[in-house]
């Protein structure tokens, strides 16, 4: 029963961690002035209103069957319109940030709750489902805070990136896909020492 129900807990747990990640940029947005998430009714943790059927589902099944050393999943974008936000030129790094911002306090929510009060775990199955719940949150945190577009990190970048450098931002959005296609089977599993670093620091236990 056990080596069933934990793949789908990862799924519910990856499903409601992009869920949150998405909301949280349309309630950055929302804090800036711009109601569009909300008029489309995206400010809601139903995950019908978010799932996208490849990446929230299909994508991380793959992922788990192929015993990938990560998970990875995303949720249909929370639209935003950035004129409407009173702050014109930091207004989308923000928003940007807020996703991956969420995904860390979600990742220390658990992990304190794993170091602080392990007594009260009765079932030696839930301190593996915190653990889960901190490594899949870290990661989405790593992963979506990386200069690539469409990654949220490339709004950072975009936004502080000085003028000079416009011809290495026409060159990130027009190579888009095959730079992520790169990172993400080149470079992103080389971080997995950082997620093991951050996961020791907050739950004080080792991978």
């Amino acid at each position: 029963m056990e080596a069933l129900l934990l793949p789908i807990f990862y799924v519910v747990v990856l499903i409601y961690s992009v869920v949150i990640h998405e909301v949280s940029h349309g309630l950055m947005a929302e804090f800036l002035g711009d109601p569009t998430a909300k008029n489309l009714d995206r400010l809601t943790l139903n995950p019908l209103k978010h799932l996208d059927m490849f990446g929230s589902v299909l994508l991380p099944l793959l992922l788990f069957l192929v015993r990938s050393p990560f998970l990875i999943g995303y949720a249909k974008p929370v639209p935003y319109n950035p004129q409407n936000l009173s702050d014109k030129k930091y207004g989308p790094a923000k928003v940007a940030l807020a996703g991956p911002a969420s995904n860390i306090v979600l990742a220390l929510i658990f992990g304190l709750s794993l170091r602080l009060i392990p007594d009260i775990f009765t079932s030696p199955l839930v301190p593996q489902l915190f653990s889960f719940i901190i490594l899949l949150n870290l990661v989405l945190a790593i992963f979506n805070l990386f200069p690539i577009p469409p990654l949220d990190g490339h709004w950072l970048l975009m936004t502080f990136l000085p003028a000079r450098f416009n011809a290495l931002k026409v060159f990130l959005y027009r190579y888009s896909l095959v730079l992520l296609f790169v990172f993400l089977i080149f470079i992103f599993p080389l971080m997995w020492p950082l997620v093991s670093i951050l996961y020791r620091l907050i739950t004080g236990i080792n991978l």
